[in-house]
């Protein structure tokens, strides 16, 4: 067995599929893509479901890949947080922590808490948590370069 795919459900799945190309630096994997039908309410369980999707690929990663769907009919949801119980978050190893959260923010999205080293002096492992510009819960991690 293995992972096949992440599903993000997205209020606007083609800007937010943008905004994991330019600042996460997703590659995409197959453009826009209109999913409906009997068999898709069938699969899902929602009458009349009708679904855009885009797929990404995370950078250096072949699978599993991001999914991206918005659904015609979408039911509201509040941010998540951290600590809610299901699925938390995504997590990208990166090269620059201050970087990419400062894209982050120029591009929508916002910081939670403070870039804090989980390492030691020596070998420092930075951690912050950030949202995408829906809402979604990213972890940022940039470890000490290899000697």
């Amino acid at each position: 067995m293995r992972l096949a795919h992440i599903n993000l459900v997205a209020r606007d799945a083609k800007a937010l599929a943008g905004f994991y190309m330019d600042v996460m630096k997703c590659e995409l994997l197959r453009g826009p893509k209109v999913l409906s039908g009997e068999a898709v309410s069938r699969g899902n369980g929602l009458p009349n479901s009708e679904i855009h999707t885009i797929w990404l690929k995370f950078p250096d990663l072949e699978r599993p890949f991001l999914e991206i769907h918005q659904h015609v009919i979408t039911r509201h949801r509040d941010q998540p947080r951290v600590n809610e119980p299901g699925f938390g978050h995504l997590a990208f190893q990166l090269e620059d922590i201050g970087d990419t959260l400062s894209k982050i923010i120029g591009a929508g999205g916002n910081q939670i808490g403070e870039i804090t080293n989980f390492g030691t002096s020596d070998k420092p492992c930075l951690i912050a948590y950030a949202r995408d510009p829906e809402g979604n819960i990213l972890e940022l991690e940039q470890r000490a370069a290899e000697a």
